[in-house]
């Protein structure tokens, strides 16, 4: 970390020193890249790249990775501010392929706040542009985006239709829609309660995450497979998934909140409260110290069930 910190410095010197230069910029935009992907934190640069003037050529990359950050470290409403100023920027360059681009990411920031009908609107726009443009790797994403929007928004048949259109757009050496548009419709079939072919479209996901190494996508599918374990009431099975997706989550402390987490929720349900409370708590401070504020409100609401669930059995005598 120390090491991130010094570039860090020198990049807010640097920025200091010429605010107009677009190399600085971009080496700064490349710096918050590498943050997004390897190690997530926010920054310090976020203040200097928000005061750039609108028409800097650099501020709508530096602001969309910037965006990226926030995501990174599970902070949807600040990454949907500055993707929203990001698409002004774009509208106001009149470019197209970065308008859908920068669309899609709005699409998945309205996901992270639960703001499906508005995730699916832009979702939807993007799509129209994309097609538009004959850019087949922009609808493959953006129908693999929209069937998860649909999915959450519990409509299933929508959302079926729109991962069997990503899974059978070529796939242009782009494999992250059809890897995803399968977890989907594993998640599809698990709402409909057919456990094998909910199991074969997750391990079709996972096939194709492995062979790139996708521990994010890893990550996921284990986190979904534990939910299905658990709803079948293959308790070891689901303890299980859930170390898995644990060793996913090495490099990304939000996916690991998100597994401890998970796990204290399979515990209370059980009726394991004191296991439940511990792992909740942990999970919360992992959010706080990430500034995660949204899943820290769902993992505070949790610790109190669980609290609640504590004094029943108390009163009960159990």
């Amino acid at each position: 970390m120390s090491e991130d910190v010094n570039v860090e410095h020198l990049l807010d010197v640097f920025t200091s020193i010429d605010a107009s230069s677009v190399d600085v910029w971009d080496v700064c935009g490349n710096f918050v890249d590498y943050l997004c992907w390897h190690k997530p934190r926010l920054v310090v640069l976020g203040p200097k790249i928000e005061g750039l003037l609108d028409d800097h050529p650099s501020k709508p990359q530096c602001l969309f990775k910037f965006s990226q950050l926030f995501g990174s470290v599970g902070n949807g409403a600040e990454r949907k501010r500055l993707l929203m100023h990001t698409l002004k920027l774009w509208r106001e360059r009149d470019d197209d392929r970065q308008i859908a681009d920068t669309l899609r990411f709005i699409s998945i920031a309205d996901w992270m706040l639960g703001l499906y009908e508005e995730g699916i609107q832009h979702g939807k726009e993007a799509l129209a542009i994309y097609e538009r443009l004959d850019h087949i790797s922009g609808q493959a994403n953006s129908l693999q985006l929209l069937a998860s929007l649909l999915y959450d928004d519990n409509q299933l048949d929508a959302a079926e239709e729109a991962a069997s259109r990503a899974i059978n757009l070529p796939a242009e050496n782009n494999q992250y829609p059809v890897c995803e548009s399968h977890r989907t419709l594993g998640r599809i079939c698990r709402s409909r309660g057919e456990t094998e072919e909910a199991i074969n479209h997750f391990e079709t996901a996972a096939g194709i995450a492995t062979s790139f190494s996708w521990h994010d996508r890893l990550f996921w599918i284990q986190y979904d497979l534990a939910e299905l374990s658990f709803n079948g009431h293959k308790f070891d099975d689901a303890e299980r998934d859930v170390e898995r997706a644990k060793s996913h989550a090495v490099n990304n402390p939000l996916n690991l909140g998100r597994a401890i987490h998970l796990q204290a929720r399979f515990w209370w349900k059980q009726g394991r409260f004191e296991e439940a409370k511990s792992e909740a708590l942990r999970a919360a401070d992992i959010y706080e110290r990430l500034g995660a504020a949204e899943v820290l409100e769902n993992c505070k609401d949790l610790l109190q069930w669980i609290e609640e669930g504590t004094k029943k059995m108390v009163t009960s005598g159990g």
